[in-house]
């Protein structure tokens, strides 16, 4: 289902399962939420402000959405951070995102330890440079055992490429006779994917009033249920987070059934 923000049907399922929808206990409260963080740029245009501003400002609406994910029992917490199609900006404002995500990373670290807050990345992050690397993966280490909440950065992170990859995989392991190409089916594919580990996506929100998904979690979306918001993402705060959950429980699920 896809609609803004507004009424909508009664009642919700959560299904546990990785691939597909089974069958499972009924929750109003998503395991699993993604946002596509999106208006940083036009928040900061539309007050004269430089682009870097936007993304600033928007750096501080993760950390009240991660707050809201942790307080409202959340699970997973997914944020496109930064798409493989981001490169194609400026060089000056990639320079400035990499600079930004540095300087929380740094400033977050001990947040995330307090509020036992474990870190998983999706996506090539290897191609932002040693040094920021370094650094996301000693966030990563050091927040492996929190088991509060899990945030999920994507960066460089493309879903096709990444479906792209999981199709070699297999391929490679049928020419190497590990398997028959007859039991390549969606769970193995699944097991592919970078959030293979983690439970399936149920609901999916996007800001700035964009209705698209712009190659983020193409498989994992396939039965979430779809938020836009006409807000741009600096405004994004815990009021917005609760209304989007009290969306998703006003839903039905049916995952194609009846």
């Amino acid at each position: 289902m896809i609609a803004r923000a507004g009424p909508v049907a009664p009642g919700a399922d959560t299904v546990p399962g990785s691939a597909s929808p089974g069958t499972g206990a009924a929750s109003t409260t998503p395991r699993h939420v993604a946002i596509i963080m999106d208006g940083n740029g036009r928040w900061a245009q539309s007050r004269g402000l430089p682009r870097i501003a936007g993304h600033r400002a928007g750096a501080e609406a993760v950390r009240r959405a991660l707050q809201a994910a942790a307080d409202h029992g959340v699970e997973v917490l997914t944020i496109y951070a930064f798409s493989s199609e981001n490169w194609r900006r400026s060089e000056e404002e990639v320079s400035d995102l990499t600079a930004l995500m540095r300087f929380y990373l740094e400033r977050e670290l001990k947040t995330l330890e307090k509020e036992r807050v474990r870190l998983k990345l999706i996506g090539d992050y290897q191609a932002f440079g040693p040094d920021l690397v370094a650094r996301l993966e000693k966030a990563v280490e050091r927040t492996a055992s929190n088991t509060r909440l899990t945030l999920v950065i994507a960066l460089n992170y493309g879903s096709r490429a990444e479906i792209a990859a999981a199709a070699r995989t297999l391929a490679q392991r049928a020419l190497d006779g590990q398997l028959q190409v007859s039991e390549i089916d969606e769970q193995r594919i699944a097991g592919e994917m970078q959030t293979r580990e983690l439970p399936p996506l149920d609901l999916l929100i996007r800001t700035s009033g964009e209705v698209r998904l712009s190659n983020f979690l193409l498989w994992q979306a396939a039965y979430a249920e779809l938020l836009f918001l006409d807000i741009m993402w600096p405004d994004f705060d815990e009021t917005v987070f609760v209304d989007a959950l009290g969306q998703y429980a006003s839903r039905q699920r049916r995952f194609g059934g009846r």
